[in-house]
């Protein structure tokens, strides 16, 4: 029988260690944050990212990483995101960024665009961005392009330009030369593209 209450007792002591340990090691000093380090990050603002963590002064590698995890994703450009501990005083936050489709030109200078023709918080100066630019932002120009990008990385990286004619249609720079494809072209309109262009190429036929 004491053999058992000390046991129960040992049992006792640490689960109240497990429950209230973490808030008293955020009380040390030798936990409080002195690094972040971030993992993905390659078109945001560094600063922005470590200022989405919203940490107090004195924060601690005990603060709650899905509280942090969910402020992080809530940053525009974010598509993913997550925090782990990095003991004794790191936070080291993973991102996957929303990836960029279009330049689209604005009062302001070039916005970066995603899939959707939505603008991203990216300044191309300072990530060196290299993509087509849509004449504006829509969707259907867009959509395309982020269909090609998908489909033809090679192609998409080939492409100067996009704009709308006629009643849809979308006009692609490509070069010095000019593709027009409608607003759904899928994948199959898109690799035929490519593999016309290669056939021309492979005979040496000129084209426009």
């Amino acid at each position: 029988a004491r053999r058992a209450a000390l046991v129960a007792g040992g049992i006792a002591v640490a689960v109240a260690v497990w429950i209230a340990g973490p808030a008293l090691l955020e009380r040390l000093a030798l936990f409080r944050v002195r690094q972040i380090e971030l993992v993905g990050v390659r078109h945001l603002a560094p600063d922005a990212v470590i200022a989405s963590l919203r940490l107090p002064e004195a924060a601690s590698v005990f603060s709650d990483t899905r509280l942090l995890t969910d402020r992080v994703k809530g940053l525009s450009g974010v598509a993913d995101a997550w925090v782990v501990r990095r003991f004794p005083a790191a936070l080291r936050v993973w991102v996957r960024e929303v990836e960029p489709t279009a330049f689209v030109p604005s009062p302001r200078g070039l916005l970066v665009v995603d899939a959707a023709a939505r603008a991203l918080p990216y300044d191309p100066a300072r990530s060196g961005i290299d993509l087509p630019v849509a004449a504006t932002a829509d969707s259907g120009v867009v959509g395309v392009l982020a269909r090609i990008q998908s489909v033809d990385p090679a192609l998409f990286h080939e492409i100067n330009a996009a704009r709308r004619i006629g009643r849809g249609d979308v006009l692609l720079e490509w070069g010095s030369r000019r593709v027009l494809l409608g607003r759904d072209a899928g994948p199959e309109v898109i690799r035929a593209v490519v593999l016309v262009a290669q056939d021309l190429a492979a005979r040496a036929r000129p084209y426009v």
